[in-house]
């Protein structure tokens, strides 16, 4: 069994949503926590077998308030060895859609955790049965590669 951590940052709950939706897929076959990304130390994602963050994007493109001391605090982290994964909520009205997926992979990816899956970009809040199908995928997704390194 993984260690696993999601964290999230939700304004109006649809981030929440995805995160409550991921914990429901990983939760029988792992020990999955959940949190709050203000709520978390950086320096404690070295504890997890695995970690899956996701934000929502603010206005156009930018990560929310609530996220940017822990972005900032990633840089200071070694992560190498800590496999991870994206996720995240947008509105397609702005061009940069879900931007905070991209700017939080890349954020992992140069502290040195691996990133398994391609992050996941909802439109709002997911509700219809192709979010739901990519929400699991995503899951599966995720689930498969800790099988294939057997965590």
């Amino acid at each position: 069994m993984a260690d696993i951590l999601i964290g999230f940052a939700s304004m109006s709950g649809n981030t929440e949503e995805i995160a409550d939706l991921i914990y429901s897929y990983l939760e029988t076959d792992h020990n999955v926590e959940v949190k709050e990304i203000e709520d978390i130390d950086p320096a404690s994602l070295l504890e997890y077998d695995c970690v899956l963050l996701g934000s929502y994007t603010w206005n156009d493109g930018d990560l929310p308030y609530e996220v940017e001391d822990f972005y900032e605090e990633l840089e200071d982290i070694e992560l190498s060895g800590i496999v991870a994964a994206v996720f995240g909520s947008g509105d397609s009205i702005y061009p940069q859609f879900c931007e905070a997926v991209h700017l939080l992979e890349n954020q992992l990816k140069a502290s040195g955790a691996y990133i398994i899956v391609e992050g996941l970009k909802v439109e709002m809040t997911p509700d219809t049965e192709e979010d739901l199908r990519n929400c699991k995928a995503f899951s599966e997704a995720v689930l498969g590669y800790l099988s294939e390194v057997k965590v």
